[in-house]
């Protein structure tokens, strides 16, 4: 998410409706996760369908957009709670899923949105289903909101050097800090009132720097696009890539962590 510049006094109406739509969707996200089940595969099928769709329109691959989605639908569908659920066979069917996309298109440029789309998707079902799967996907979702809204607010406080003026004209690099900061403040809370590994609280540092990565990302893709937003499904906030940024590359390397924990390797 970009870091906006400071609000004129016309645009309180926009700041308003862009809090309390932020609000509802952290709302759903938390619900989702804490049924889990029918309700967050649902939900991460419309996050993931709605990735891709932007995904086409921004890379310039309008034609084929249905394809890939319908293509991405078959990995999705076998990650649901009446198949197999996220495991070794829904990624072995997003890597097909994107090889089928890059033949017949004959460019990668839409199989990498299968790829960018898929991926968290399956590493958010993923890491529901372990030990302690609530705790670790809160963890997941606070560290990536804690980095957007430090971001934010230390950004328009402070200002400052620009991060990467080529991708966002907005972000700083006092909002990086602040981002990092909160993250960190976030994840020790959580290593004390509800137990989170205290390792997670040191790793929410690169993963708050990862999250920023992915933001940047987008940005970069927005620029080359010609294009202020993602999407338009959210007032106030533009599409669904413009609201997970952060969420798709952070979900998959957690993921990762967790499973090289589960294993002994960390």
């Amino acid at each position: 998410m970009d870091e906006p510049a400071a609000p004129k006094p016309g645009k309180s109406n926009e700041l308003q409706t862009r809090v309390i739509v932020g609000v509802l969707l952290i709302a759903a996200a938390l619900l989702a996760g804490y049924f889990a089940g029918m309700f967050l595969w649902l939900l991460v099928v419309l996050m993931a369908l709605g990735i891709m769709s932007e995904w086409a329109g921004l890379t310039g691959r309008h034609e084929n957009r249905r394809l890939a989605m319908y293509a991405l639908s078959v990995p999705l569908a076998i990650m649901s709670p009446w198949a197999a659920g996220p495991s070794f066979l829904g990624l072995g069917l997003i890597l097909g899923a994107a090889m089928f996309v890059a033949i017949f298109d004959r460019s990668f440029k839409l199989a990498a949105g299968v790829l960018y789309a898929g991926f968290p998707a399956l590493a958010i079902l993923y890491l529901r289903g372990i030990d302690n799967g609530i705790l670790i996907m809160l963890w997941t979702l606070a560290l990536v909101w804690a980095t957007d809204i430090g971001a934010y607010f230390s950004g328009r406080a402070i200002g400052g050097p620009k991060l990467a003026p080529q991708f966002s004209p907005n972000k700083t690099w006092a909002g990086l800090i602040g981002g990092v900061i909160l993250t960190a403040a976030v994840s020790f809370i959580l290593h004390v009132y509800w137990a989170l590994p205290f390792h997670l609280v040191l790793l929410s540092i690169p993963l708050a720097v990862l999250a920023q990565m992915g933001d940047l990302f987008e940005s970069w893709l927005k620029r080359k696009a010609g294009a202020k937003d993602s999407g338009t499904i959210f007032p106030g906030h533009g599409g669904v890539m413009d609201r997970l940024d952060g969420l798709i590359p952070v979900a998959p390397v957690v993921a990762l962590i967790m499973a090289a924990d589960s294993l002994g390797a960390l």
